[in-house]
């Protein structure tokens, strides 16, 4: 078990082999990326396990003050399976033990990924901001939130969207395989 923000997750499952998921593993992985809504532009699973592998830092826009949303619960699970999250919310001092920033724009480290916590109408104008950063992070909308055009948007320009997918189940159908836990382990 892990605990983050106060709360207990369950232990990824261990990884088969060094690069390898069983059989079942994959089925179950593809099984939750076409649960989302726009299965078929999201990266399939080959893709998505680089994707996550490589994932170190993740820019949070909408981070929650509140421990029980999952714009809260999310990043705090990233949080204990290695990442570093920069938590976005222009109305919360610190969060997650970091100091929280008012924009995007105010991140000034590089990030391999932007999660954006938003309501779909909303999105639009952060999926542009992540677009616009020199390092290309991916774009990661949770369950429930797209923006077509947007995404259409940004895919033109190069990068990588994901809509509509939860990223906690995607980890865990990959066993907990963020980068920085796979070092430390």
């Amino acid at each position: 078990m892990h605990t983050a923000g106060g709360y207990l997750y369950p232990a990824a499952p261990p990884l088969i082999g060094s690069d390898e998921i069983a059989m079942e593993d994959s089925e179950h992985l593809r099984l939750v990326l076409r649960s989302s809504g726009d299965w078929a532009n999201n990266p399939g699973p080959d893709e998505m396990r680089d994707l996550i592998r490589k994932t170190d830092s993740i820019a949070v826009v909408g981070i929650s003050r509140d421990p029980m949303k999952p714009a809260r619960r999310i990043p705090s699970y990233l949080t204990a399976m290695g990442a570093r999250v920069s938590p976005i919310n222009p109305l919360a001092g610190r969060v997650l033990g970091t100091p929280a920033r008012k924009s995007l724009e105010d991140v000034h480290e590089p990030v391999d990924m932007v999660m954006i916590f938003r309501p779909s109408a909303q999105v639009a104008p952060f999926v542009r901001a992540a677009a616009a950063r020199p390092e290309q992070p991916v774009i990661w909308l949770p369950e429930g939130v797209r923006d077509d055009i947007a995404a259409a948007e940004a895919r033109v320009a190069g990068l990588v969207v994901i809509q509509d997918l939860c990223i906690y189940r995607v980890h865990r159908e990959m066993g907990g395989s963020l980068r920085r836990a796979s070092r430390s382990r």
